[in-house]
């Protein structure tokens, strides 16, 4: 390898670890209050039930990033709930299984899958929360 290669390398590698980092700061950890402000103002919702060591929430992140940044989905307000230590909120939105996705439109539950990772289905679950 020459220095042009390992630099880009190195450039690669840091571009990887930067959109990682954006991803999970792009979630919101779950607020009840912000939870009912949006449901209130017939805001569409989604819920994302999470594990930082789930595969397929690993494989879901980067489609839900690209769907929220669409313009359907501009108004969309996301919450994260980590199934580790949330234990609580798991009961409330009746959910078994880390990599759930819950769609509300308002306060009207609209939707839910779990373990999925296809990018339509999980646009086409986004579109029943607009």
């Amino acid at each position: 390898m020459n220095r042009r290669q390992v630099l880009g390398a190195l450039a690669m590698t840091a571009a990887l670890s930067l959109s990682s980092l954006a991803s999970a700061a792009d979630k919101k950890a779950f607020d009840q209050q912000a939870f009912d402000a949006a449901q209130a103002a017939g805001k569409p919702i989604l819920v994302e039930v999470t594990a930082p060591w789930c595969p397929v929430c690993k494989a879901q992140a980067p489609i839900l990033s690209r769907l929220k940044s669409d313009q359907r989905f501009t108004n969309l307000v996301s919450f994260n709930i980590d199934f580790d230590t949330q234990k609580d909120l798991l009961k409330k939105f009746n959910v078994q299984k880390q990599s759930t996705l819950i769609v509300f439109k308002g306060k009207q539950e609209t939707g839910r899958s779990t373990g999925d990772t296809n990018a339509g289905s999980i646009e086409a679950l986004l579109g029943k929360s607009i």
